[in-house]
């Protein structure tokens, strides 16, 4: 009875603190704050009973709840979608506005080149190569945002003593707005412990390649060293987690030539 009292003056506790200050939902998780100004990009806000002004990307923002009860949602945030594993790639957002990626977090460059195989190639069909290669790129990072930075298309040039086919080079730089919490995983791997790891599906996109390869495997895996690098959680300092769920996980990791993403599984 005792415990039961305890905890429902906590939940009181929370409910009544949140109800004197506005309440902003976002990636990072719940802010009890005093919310300023709702600018066109970002939200400025400061925390109970401090001065300093705090500053939060709209694009990390679900919703505002206000103490007087009003509720302010954020298209921006929800408008980007969960990538869970490489096959989503579709669902992969493209933007060539900056504004579009602030506030969430870089995973780093991606870049794709296409090619036509002759001279009379479909330049559209060699341009949308491109753009699929570049996010089957990213997904395989967990991104779903691709910030573009560069794009350079040619057409077919057909000549008398020299002809090339038609060529489309993207640069961008991928980011999510999600990322898996370092303690979670911890945690994760923990109720694992007793549980054998094995690389189970092998991703892989090249520099020159069309399109992805896949290769089952059964090799086994081994964590060394876990840490967190700027939110980033990092195996054995080569391999970067994308995501994990009850039978497994996955992990992202590049070479000069190549992308990787490893599906990992637990022996049963």
């Amino acid at each position: 009875m005792k415990k039961i009292f305890i905890t429902l003056f906590y939940i009181f506790s929370i409910l009544s603190v949140s109800g004197q200050n506005d309440t902003i939902f976002c990636t990072e998780g719940v802010i009890p704050c005093t919310v300023k100004e709702v600018k066109e990009n970002a939200v400025t806000f400061v925390y109970p009973n401090e001065e300093v002004l705090n500053t939060i990307y709209k694009n990390t923002i679900h919703k505002i709840v206000f103490k007087s009860g009003r509720v302010q949602t954020f298209s921006e945030a929800t408008a980007l979608q969960t990538i869970d594993n490489v096959d989503d790639y579709e669902k992969i957002t493209i933007t060539s506005l900056e504004s579009e990626v602030q506030g969430l977090y870089k995973l780093g460059d991606v870049s794709a080149k296409a090619v036509g195989t002759t001279e009379l190639s479909n330049q559209e069909r060699v341009k949308n190569r491109a753009y699929r290669k570049i996010k089957i790129a990213a997904a395989m990072m967990g991104a779903n945002i691709i910030y573009l930075t560069h794009q350079r298309t040619e057409g077919n040039k057909i000549g008398y003593w020299t002809s090339s086919a038609a060529e489309t080079n993207l640069t961008g730089i991928a980011y999510t707005n999600t990322l898996p919490d370092f303690d979670s995983f911890k945690q994760y791997l923990a109720q694992h412990a007793s549980e054998k790891m094995r690389i189970v599906l092998e991703t892989s996109l090249g520099n020159s390649d069309s399109d992805m390869s896949k290769f089952k495997k059964q090799k086994p895996f081994e964590i060394n060293n876990l840490t967190e690098e700027n939110r980033l959680i990092m195996i054995d300092g080569k391999y970067r987690v994308v995501g994990y769920d009850e039978t497994g996980f996955n992990v992202f990791y590049r070479t000069k030539s190549s992308w990787y993403n490893l599906r990992i599984e637990f022996d049963e």
